[in-house]
């Protein structure tokens, strides 16, 4: 079995995707074999790591894994990316697009909110890590991903509205290991994205921010015009001019990562 972690915070636009996919990228680039689950009705992830949906043949996605309710399902679901990196073999995808959301629908069945976890059961067994990118809710989705996981990664803009959601994330993470049927779930790290030192606002966030998580505070990542132009073109940043400092920022995360959750 992979060691499974689920991206969030209880806000949009906290960066929580644009993290998965550069971590991803990062950990890819390491050697790592990374699975990541677009757990999201938008299906960002799925779109920035090159995917192509088809509506003449379309792929199975999350939302078929989930719905499946089988054991190990996930192993049909699993596909390549799209970029063309040398280590884009390293990543693998399940994709997801807007059918998702009747996912949620499904809240109220007996044993729902284990079903992303019953899917991946034996089908993630090749691989070193899963990212599961939850939408911006602590709602039935985002609790089928904390079922699944072993640990929770929180991700935030330098605001004060995305902070304090990440907070609900990080203590929703630690109230429900039990009624998710995983007691051993731990919240284990932030990073604050999109930070921009020139703005009074986001040094006197980022400041809060260390005082709510200590130690847990990962690190920061720039707020950079080219992360942007590589999520809006589903580019990897290697293949972006001048992008050193940045992949330099998300190689010492995917090195804090292997660190932390220890495949």
């Amino acid at each position: 079995m992979a060691v499974r972690v689920a991206i969030g915070n209880n806000k949009g636009g906290a960066k929580k995707t644009s993290l998965v996919v550069r971590l991803a990228e990062a950990l890819a680039k390491l050697g790592k074999k990374v699975g990541v689950v677009d757990d999201d009705p938008q299906g960002n992830a799925s779109r920035r790591l090159g995917w192509k949906d088809s509506k003449t043949d379309p792929p199975l996605t999350t939302s078929e894994a989930i719905e499946a309710n089988a054991e190990g399902v996930a192993a049909q679901v699993w596909q390549p990316i799209g970029w063309t990196a040398p280590y884009a073999h390293n990543i693998v995808l399940m994709p997801a697009r807007y059918t998702l959301e009747d996912r949620a629908t499904e809240a109220g069945q007996r044993g729902a909110y284990r079903r992303l976890a019953k899917a991946l059961k034996g089908a993630d067994d090749h691989l070193d890590y899963v990212l599961i990118d939850c939408p911006p809710s602590l709602g039935h989705l985002t609790q089928m991903a904390l079922a699944a996981a072993h640990f929770a990664l929180g991700s935030t803009e330098p605001e004060h509205d995305s902070v304090e959601a990440a907070v609900r994330y990080r203590d929703f993470v630690a109230a429900s290991g039990d009624d998710l049927a995983n007691p051993d779930l731990s919240f284990i790290g932030l990073v604050v994205s999109a930070y921009d030192m020139r703005i009074g606002a986001h040094v006197g966030q980022l400041a809060g921010a260390r005082d709510l998580f200590g130690d847990a505070l990962w690190g920061v990542v720039p707020r950079r015009s080219l992360i942007t132009n590589a999520d809006e073109y589903a580019q990897p940043l290697s293949e972006v001019a001048d992008s050193q400092e940045v992949r330099a920022v998300f190689e010492l995360l995917a090195q804090r990562f292997v660190k932390e959750v220890a495949a």
